[in-house]
């Protein structure tokens, strides 16, 4: 069975991630076979809109995608394979296909969204969580930075909760992220089935009314907002990440005490250049956002020697020899060198030869 499985039912273009085992993590080939369909559904007259959601070994839903794949990128950065290279660029393109496609995109986030599965749902037109989502920008972890787009979608959440979100990792449940400003709305994940069946089975008039009957799914929401904002938008919105520790680690409350906890544990070097993303991205199109993205995705895994680099050492730590004891250079976010974040925003391509040149 492959990994992607993209048909034509009714009117709707059916998009499942399925590779339960590796909790639906992006692999190339299922980046070409989303593409593809898209791009064949794009001007096909049967299809009005276009649905996608992910499984788990008990079939479809309760797991959506759990980002890129991480052992793939371990090996292939350590292996020279170009791949690696082709991976990017492609989930890119396909990340700004999602957020310019013609048609309605629903995406049905129930489970693990992560990283890559950020990149496939954020862009869509209707955003659907469930009280089962878990949605996630945990790249500092892995001495990463939030991509496929992070920069655009979190810098344009209220206040500073893209920069807590982008160097914390912080875990929104379903209801949380629809207060972010990150899902359009909730829909108990037992009513999940029945609303898919429904989708194909009604003869919509078009796209419109696809997206509107999906919005009157949604359930009411139990709470009224996110907790700790003051303190967020206080602390995150320091000029540098050594100001944002050092407040969030003078204060006396739980909250501040366990964040500042959290991002000591994160790559330090990364940490910077997140926040450097995340404040850039703001004023870009989501265009020149990926193409900053790509520049820095590169430099990750070749600005140092491979055997240096955070990305390659994060990535070991958690998911090669999972010691959780991951050794960053520097340790400490306060010997990160000022040169060696600003290099990370030098592209490593011209203007005319990037390979994301083409989006617009």
């Amino acid at each position: 069975m492959s990994d992607v499985i993209a048909t034509i039912e009714g009117r709707i273009g059916c998009i499942t991630l399925n590779r339960p085992k590796a909790l639906n993590a992006l692999s190339l080939g299922m980046v070409r076979q989303i593409t593809q369909a898209l791009l064949d559904w794009q001007q096909h007259e049967q299809v009005l809109a276009v649905v996608v959601r992910g499984t788990n070994k008990e079939g479809p839903f309760g797991a959506f995608c759990a980002g890129g794949d991480i052992r793939f990128f371990h090996q292939a950065a350590t292996s020279g394979n170009p791949q690696l290279e082709d991976f990017f660029t492609e989930e890119y393109r396909l990340n700004h296909l999602i957020h310019t496609y013609p048609k309605p995109y629903i995406a049905l986030m129930d489970g693990i969204v992560m990283g890559g599965g950020m990149g496939i749902s954020q862009g869509a037109s209707v955003r659907v969580v469930t009280e089962r989502s878990k949605m996630a920008m945990p790249e500092t972890h892995i001495g990463l930075f939030p991509d496929v787009g992070g920069g655009y979608f979190l810098s344009r959440c209220a206040g500073r909760l893209g920069e807590y979100l982008g160097l914390t990792g912080h875990m929104l449940q379903g209801e949380d992220a629809v207060h972010a400003g990150l899902a359009d709305g909730l829909v108990a994940s037992g009513k999940l089935a029945h609303l898919w069946q429904t989708l194909i089975e009604t003869p919509f008039e078009n796209g419109e009314a696809v997206e509107r009957w999906v919005r009157t799914r949604f359930d009411h929401l139990q709470k009224t907002g996110l907790p700790h904002r003051a303190e967020m938008d206080a602390a995150f919105a320091m000029p540098h990440v050594n100001d944002i520790v050092q407040q969030l680690e003078s204060a006396s409350d739980e909250w501040s005490q366990d964040t500042a906890k959290t991002l000591r544990q994160r790559s330090p070097l990364m940490l910077h250049v997140v926040l450097e993303q995340i404040r850039r991205a703001r004023t870009m199109s989501l265009a020149d956002d990926l193409r900053m993205e790509r520049d820095l995705v590169r430099h990750c895994f070749s600005l140092r020697p491979v055997v240096d680099s955070e990305t390659v050492e994060g990535i070991r730590a958690l998911a090669v020899d999972k010691d959780h004891s991951p050794q960053w250079k520097p340790a400490r976010v306060e010997e990160v060198d000022a040169a060696e974040v600003a290099a990370f925003f030098v592209s490593p391509w011209p203007a005319h030869a990037h390979p994301l040149r083409e989006l617009t």
